[in-house]
């Protein structure tokens, strides 16, 4: 069977699987421009149910595009905050602006249009344009090159931009007239029975008997990825430094990792009681008490933080730093989710 003729078959028992039991996700229940952009935005390299929460706050907050074009800097990582890779809601700000320089506050119904604004590739403008829009696009992410790669029993790289090429143009010539929901249907096959590291759910997928990587024994060592570099390591003491009630916080440079995101009092390395005391006295932190706290981890993308921990009591509000109440940090500084082993001592929770 030639792979056109293959993949020709995937839309009708896909959908019709998916009619019977996609499920329900507030960005599906009204798939307005605004709302699945803001889904897909969120939805990259996060999972599902750890948006949905976000995703109701944020739409309660910034309902319209307006709103989050005009939206303070902090109010916007405030309310990201936890879900990480902050690029992408500063990103959606910069589109959001745009749209309201250049189409007049309203989403445009084109592909390239959408592919025009920042923050917005191949993918988010395909998902965009097919779901709010019914535009006869693909939508490309990890999932549905997973599913197209075992459904033709492929070893193709496809980290390789070629092979994505090469699967947008065939999702093309297979699109039904429901582009959306196929598009959604792809994804959602991938997300629930395609599922990535050797686990497909094969008995229960509705392309089973035209898989060719089923009928191989072989969809389970599918897709091939070229292997990734090892990622940097990098050692981080933090200090979770007191003044009463009051904490110190820091403010990230603009440029870089979390750029502009508050943070503890921190330094490069791992530094010793001693070492950590004289490092605050150099910034003017007279220290009245000092306890170690657990060590703790996170993996970005490109790099891993191992950190190390104190919490330091002072009787003035000295050093370079913001000194922020409880209430403060729960409502109004954003702190990446990189510390989120620390917000319980922050917090005094």
């Amino acid at each position: 069977m030639e792979h056109t003729e293959l993949l020709q078959k995937i839309p009708e028992p896909l959908l019709r699987w998916y009619d019977a039991g996609a499920r329900v996700l507030p960005w599906r229940e009204n798939p307005e421009p605004y709302r699945v952009w803001v889904s897909e935005i969120m939805l990259q390299q996060t999972r599902v149910e750890a948006v949905k929460p976000y995703y109701e706050r944020f739409l309660t907050a910034l309902p319209t595009v307006r709103d989050l074009a005009e939206a303070p800097e902090e109010q916007l990582l405030k309310l990201w905050e936890g879900l990480g890779y902050y690029n992408r809601v500063r990103n959606l700000q910069k589109g959001a602006r745009a749209v309201m320089e250049r189409f007049g506050g309203q989403i445009p119904a084109s592909f390239e249009d959408l592919r025009s604004l920042p923050g917005i590739g191949d993918y988010t403008a395909g998902a965009i344009a097919s779901i709010a829009f019914g535009i006869r696009r693909p939508a490309v992410d990890g999932n549905v090159l997973r599913v197209v790669s075992r459904l033709l029993c492929s070893r193709d790289d496809i980290l390789d931009p070629k092979v994505k090429r090469d699967t947008e143009a065939a999702v093309t010539r297979i699109l039904p007239e429901r582009v959306g929901d196929f598009n959604q249907s792809l994804m959602e096959l991938g997300a629930m029975v395609c599922l990535p590291n050797g686990a497909p759910k094969c008995l229960t997928c509705p392309l089973r008997e035209i898989c060719l990587g089923y009928a191989s024994g072989e969809a389970a060592s599918l897709p091939v990825k070229a292997p990734k570099k090892a990622r940097s390591q990098t050692a981080r003491t933090l200090i979770l430094l007191f003044c009463g009630e009051k904490a110190a916080l820091q403010k990230r440079p603009g440029k870089g990792l979390l750029a502009g995101m508050w943070e503890p009092p921190a330094a490069e390395g791992t530094l010793s009681q001693q070492e950590t005391r004289a490092y605050l006295e150099g910034l003017g932190v007279r220290v009245l008490r000092m306890d170690p706290l657990p060590p703790s981890r996170h993996i970005f993308t490109h790099t891993e933080w191992r950190m190390s921990a104190w919490r330091a009591e002072t009787d003035a509000e000295a050093g370079p730093f913001t000194w922020a109440e409880p209430a403060q940090l729960r409502g109004e500084y954003a702190l990446p989710s990189a510390f989120k082993a620390y917000l319980p001592y922050l917090l005094r929770e």
